[in-house]
């Protein structure tokens, strides 16, 4: 009896953490995105939690693993948005319509995410003036997961042939220059960007008629 209950709390206490760690992961979200970076202090986010600062230090080793968390959970968010869309389609021309909408859907409805981490891009650097987070380990998976997509929409005989690195590279980047817009510019109208870039993508793919 006294084991399930110490393991009882053990698994309580558990939740609670986890629960608190999304807390402050969301609060530093928040302040970066309306702040800045370089104005969103560990004292800042723990002002927004409603905590003192010790409590961050208490669940993060620092302000760099609590700013790899914030990353971290964008990404995970992200692909929850975008996954089912995606796997849901039975094209490869769908699944790629399916991933450029989604992709532009999940800016639009995660405004703050996407700042944050725009923010974090431009104004993360440790003591040596190198960025804190390297993009290009969010950059280059998910370029090789479109680039998977193009050839096997080639080989599937439904895309015509191209450098499918060119290809998914040109289409990662039209997508992510949105988001430097959107934190410039809220009211950015995303639907007609998703469809003008759906358009084009289309077309940039497709075989032409025989």
């Amino acid at each position: 009896m006294r084991s399930e209950t110490v393991s009882a709390g053990q698994d309580d206490r558990s939740f609670i953490e986890n629960a608190r760690r999304a807390q402050l992961v969301q609060c530093a979200i928040d302040v970066i995105a309306e702040r800045g970076y370089s104005n969103a202090s560990m004292s800042e986010i723990a002002k927004r939690a409603g905590i003192s600062k010790g409590v961050i230090s208490y669940h993060f080793a620092g302000k760099r693993e609590l700013i790899e968390q914030v990353v971290n959970t964008v990404m995970e968010r992200a692909s929850a948005v975008m996954l089912p869309r995606i796997f849901a389609e039975h094209t490869a021309a769908g699944m790629l319509r399916a991933y450029i909408e989604s992709n532009l859907e999940f800016l639009g409805s995660h405004s703050n995410d996407i700042a944050a981490v725009t923010n974090i891009a431009v104004g993360a650097r440790d003591g040596h003036g190198k960025p804190m987070i390297d993009l290009a380990l969010m950059f280059e998976p998910a370029v090789t997961a479109l680039e998977n997509l193009l050839r096997s929409g080639q080989e599937g005989g439904e895309f015509r042939e191209f450098p499918a690195r060119v290809m998914a590279v040109t289409i990662r980047n039209a997508i992510d220059a949105l988001g430097t817009l959107l934190t410039a510019d809220p009211k950015l109208d995303l639907k007609l960007y998703a469809n003008e870039l759906v358009t084009l993508f289309n077309l940039a793919t497709r075989k032409s008629p025989a």
